[in-house]
């Protein structure tokens, strides 16, 4: 019944004229950020330990607009999924794809540091198109099977190869020994028996070493490549210079260039701080010896 209803939505959205999809869009962002107001307690809660210099109003102002930001990309999403696909491709620009040929030509694939910024989403649609070259990604099997099939289905049309989380890892490199691109998600916390601790916005933060053993075993550069959101409603697609991989795969090795990655995703959230998905509890799972101590106080 979810995915029946999510394709109808779809082909209704997809009909919209595009003002009336950006009012839908407006709308549902004020809905979310005052009606619903989806976990605006913890989000400007962080959002403050975050940016200190920021006013309680401007933080207030910040999550109205990254509510408004992620109904948004749902919104361009069901217009794809409706029929709208040439349009919203028509708005995207590529910035540094020679980057990501260049790349290539090393002959060991490429890993793509990818985040929960801009419209992500769309990014990985249209990401093998923009790119010029067979583009995979590790993704959460979503629950309901119907929903996951549609969606699943959706990159696929699009010519996104999906990888699901659970043991992805030989699968990948598979795809960077057959000199492809292969994309990781590395800003999603991590339980604390399967991260590295490394800083995110002044905040200690459980991340996958995954990408930097990944990048170390291959020889693979990682590639950062973000999406950004314009004024205008484009969307700008940013391919920034390789990182090496790393010389090792001892374990401080992989937790420096695991920061490295970490830092240069918060750079790119501190340019427009609306475009990141904060509703993520991105510090939930705490270092040991943060533990102990509370729990010795207690």
């Amino acid at each position: 019944m979810t995915a029946w209803c999510l394709k109808s939505v779809a082909k209704v959205v997809g009909r919209l004229p595009s003002r009336w999809a950006s009012a839908l869009a407006r709308g549902g962002g004020w809905l979310l950020a005052h009606g619903v107001r989806l976990r605006r307690p913890y989000v400007l809660e962080t959002l403050a330990r975050s940016f200190p210099d920021k006013t309680a109003q401007e933080l207030k102002a910040l999550y109205v607009a990254m509510c408004h930001h992620q109904v948004l990309n749902v919104v361009e999403i069901l217009q794809f999924a409706g029929g709208r696909e040439a349009e919203i491709g028509a708005r995207i620009d590529v910035r540094g794809q020679d980057i990501v040929s260049a790349a290539l030509e090393r002959g060991k694939g490429v890993l793509i540091l990818i985040a929960h910024f801009g419209n992500y989403d769309l990014m990985g649609l249209f990401a093998s198109r923009l790119l010029g070259y067979p583009v995979t990604i590790i993704t959460k099997i979503i629950k309901n099977k119907r929903l996951n099939t549609f969606w699943w289905g959706l990159r696929q049309k699009a010519g996104l190869k999906t990888l699901p989380s659970h043991n992805a890892y030989r699968a990948c490199v598979r795809a960077l020994r057959q000199k492809e691109l292969v994309g990781f998600m590395l800003d999603q916390n991590r339980p604390q028996s399967q991260g590295v601790y490394v800083d995110f916005f002044g905040k200690m933060a459980s991340t996958t070493p995954g990408l930097a053993l990944m990048s170390a075993q291959t020889g693979a550069p990682v590639v950062p490549v973000f999406m950004r959101r314009l004024p205008d409603g484009h969307h700008r697609l940013e391919v920034r210079p390789p990182l090496e991989p790393p010389p090792d795969r001892k374990a401080e090795t992989l937790r420096k260039f695991t920061a490295v990655y970490t830092s240069i995703i918060e750079d790119e959230i501190r340019r427009d701080p609306a475009q990141w998905l904060w509703l993520h509890k991105r510090w939930k799972s705490r270092p040991a010896v943060e533990t102990d101590a509370v729990a010795t106080e207690a």
